[in-house]
């Protein structure tokens, strides 16, 4: 079966259509403010059987709903049959991004396992117990103002900060006002990271692995050798595996 997978978040929208056995992903994105009707009509060209969705944007999720029926549409929610149990005592409030980060984790990593997603927010999403499904479960996480919505708060809020391009600083101490900035942002943040997973590795049992994803991974990333792996697309094999286990 052809699944169209669509990863909605706040800021971007990816998708991309996968056939069964396929390696790998042809990902294309549009801004999520400009996921309307005639960007679904163009959705409904491609070539595809059934949709899985992970949607943080209920608006835009049940315009994809409408839109795409009616062929068979998988919207990931704590409801989802998942290879992992959930440990949490609200799964209803747990975001579909999370659980598919979670999954794609673990049939990557096993568990323990963190994924730290660079958003528009930045998550931290923990999967403990053992590497065999029957033991893992999605335990829950940290939720923290993305990279970007720092610095765009400092440019919107002073009178004489610039709006910067994040990039990694060319030394701790800046020489001009966006360097500052830069370096404030990048290794700032950083320790920020690095801090939460200490906490969180300090309750675990084990030693977690430590994915990344997200628009900010690879630069964050590079500072940060706690973090293991880079995967852009693990949010997207998420929902592939989810997608795959309850729509075929």
């Amino acid at each position: 079966m052809r699944l169209l997978l669509i990863d909605n978040s706040n800021t971007r929208t990816k998708f991309s259509v996968v056939a069964p056995d396929q390696q790998g992903y042809d990902i294309r994105h549009v801004a999520s403010r400009d996921l309307d009707a005639p960007f679904i009509t163009e959705l409904n060209a491609l070539d595809f059987e059934a949709v899985a969705i992970s949607s943080v944007v209920p608006e835009k999720a049940a315009l994809l709903r409408e839109g795409l029926a009616p062929r068979p549409i998988h919207e990931i929610s704590h409801r989802s049959d998942l290879p992992i149990g959930i440990d949490y005592p609200h799964p209803e409030q747990i975001g579909a991004d999370r659980l598919a980060n979670a999954v794609a984790a673990h049939a990557r990593v096993g568990a323990p396992a963190i994924v730290v997603d660079f958003g528009t927010a930045v998550t931290f999403d923990v999967v403990g117990g053992g590497e065999d499904t029957e033991n893992a479960s999605y335990l829950g996480g940290v939720i923290a103002p993305g990279l970007s919505s720092l610095t765009d708060y400092l440019h919107r809020n002073t009178a004489l900060l610039p709006e910067i391009d994040l990039a990694e600083p060319e030394s701790a101490i800046g020489k001009s006002t966006t360097e500052a900035m830069r370096s404030g942002a990048v290794h700032g943040y950083r320790g920020m990271i690095r801090e939460v997973l200490q906490a969180v590795h300090r309750e675990l049992d084990g030693t977690p692995k430590v994915l990344a994803t997200g628009g900010d991974a690879a630069l964050i990333a590079a500072g940060l050798p706690e973090i293991s792996e880079v995967i852009g697309d693990l949010t997207l094999v998420g929902i592939h595996l989810i997608g795959e286990r309850n729509l075929t």
